[in-house]
């Protein structure tokens, strides 16, 4: 990519409007980190956020890095410990009017020359909008999902609403950026023109994924009882619709019929936290499963290290599709070698299969003999992993957000 010079003082203010907080997947992989190096580049940026649970939530106000951060009201789910917990209809409705009146308020209170709409959403789209218009800032909207087809939804007509402001929101902004060719190509399908839209992928914030700054593991393998065993990793959200860690789950009884020493550390929380253990004891494989639930973000990266392998399980669907896995970058930036399946944007990301490992989608035997294949061939591991660390240096996002500064003029 074309190398581009900063041409921004740090006048230029940047406003994002996220419905979820900086722990969620999104906000701490991709729009805090952005926001992070778009200050290092001498913006000045806020983030006003919804929070997963902002009854406890002690500090509503504070600067991280250079990003000053406002939460002003609950997201339209709660997060408690390893739990996702989603309100009734009546309750869901006055939180997200809440929710909307609080940004709409704060677009207002800081105006901005750029207001991000983080998620094409009822509750920032709106505030975003006709805050913008009010204020005459330019309007972003990223769409770093496929919603409509990914979250889970209570009723039909919620499902219907936020499929409405997907494909309506990014027709009225300035300018639309997205992190998955699929994405970017339903877009243009519903008649956006293609010079309006960005094409910016999800990365790796290098200061947290550092192999250097990851904590001492001994401590937490004894933990876990992983010493002297072959570690297989998920680590990620727990809900079904968009990450089917069940069909790990299937492949691993494979893998334990040749690998008896191996084991599979789950880290993460979410809806399906208790389906999921319930189905290893169905399985008949609990005792070699360690589910960790939620863990601190400072000790993610020490967590790809207690794993020889990292897998993201995919179903060949569209909600699927339109993600782009942070894991993969992640476990490239942590030395770990990848396994996932050729499903939206993956099998591109790899370079003939030297950066990723590649099975058939909803597959769970094809998974496993490629896990297998990984484990019993540690040269090959490690060829994947040196390819796996060059290539993820143009995904860094001081790299990304350097190159792309046009995106916020």
């Amino acid at each position: 990519m074309k190398e581009k010079s900063n041409q921004f003082t740090s006048t230029n203010k940047i406003l994002f409007l996220l419905t979820q907080d900086l722990e969620s997947p999104s906000g701490l992989g991709r729009y805090f980190p952005m926001c992070k190096y778009l200050v290092k580049e001498g913006f000045q940026v806020t983030i006003v956020a919804l929070h997963s649970n902002f009854a406890r939530v002690n500090e509503r106000h504070f600067y991280k890095e250079g990003v000053e951060v406002f939460y002003v009201s609950q997201m339209h789910i709660k997060k408690e410990d390893d739990q996702t917990i989603y309100f009734n209809a009546p309750r869901l409705l006055w939180l997200s009017l809440q929710a909307t009146y609080k940004l709409f308020i704060n677009v207002l209170k800081k105006p901005s020359d750029v207001i991000v709409i983080g998620k094409p959403h009822p509750m920032n789209g709106i505030s975003g909008l006709i805050g913008g218009f009010l204020t005459g800032a330019k309007v972003i909207v990223d769409c770093d999902d496929y919603e409509a087809a990914s979250n889970y939804f209570a009723t039909k007509f919620q499902q219907k609403v936020v499929q409405f402001f997907e494909n309506t929101l990014p027709k009225l902004a300035h300018r639309v950026t997205t992190n998955t060719i699929f994405n970017q190509q339903r877009m243009i399908a519903l008649g956006i023109p293609p010079e309006k839209i960005h094409y910016l992928p999800n990365g790796i914030d290098q200061e947290r994924f550092n192999q250097e700054n990851a904590l001492d593991q001994k401590q937490i393998k004894e933990n876990l009882g992983l010493a002297d065993h072959k570690v297989i990793a998920y680590i990620g959200s727990l809900n079904l619709t968009n990450h089917p860690v069940d069909l790990l789950l299937y492949a691993f009884k494979i893998i334990l019929e040749e690998e008896k020493d191996a084991i599979l550390l789950i880290v993460g929380g979410g809806k399906d936290f208790e389906l999921l253990k319930a189905l290893s004891f169905e399985l008949g494989v609990q005792d070699k499963i360690r589910f960790t639930g939620r863990v601190s973000p400072e000790v993610v990266a020490t967590y790809y290290q207690l794993a020889d392998i990292s897998v993201d399980p995919v179903n060949n669907t569209e909600a699927i599709k339109g993600r782009c896995p942070l894991k993969i970058f992640e476990s490239w930036a942590m030395g770990v070698p990848v396994v996932t399946s050729n499903v939206g944007d993956r099998g591109a990301l790899g370079e003939n299969y030297r950066d990723i490992l590649l099975a058939a989608p909803e597959d769970s035997r094809d998974l496993a003999q490629k896990i297998i294949s990984l484990l019993k061939n540690p040269d090959y591991a490690d060829a994947m992993v040196k390819h796996g660390q060059e290539i993820s240096k143009q995904y860094y996002w001081r790299n990304l957000v350097h190159l792309h500064l046009d995106i916020f003029s």
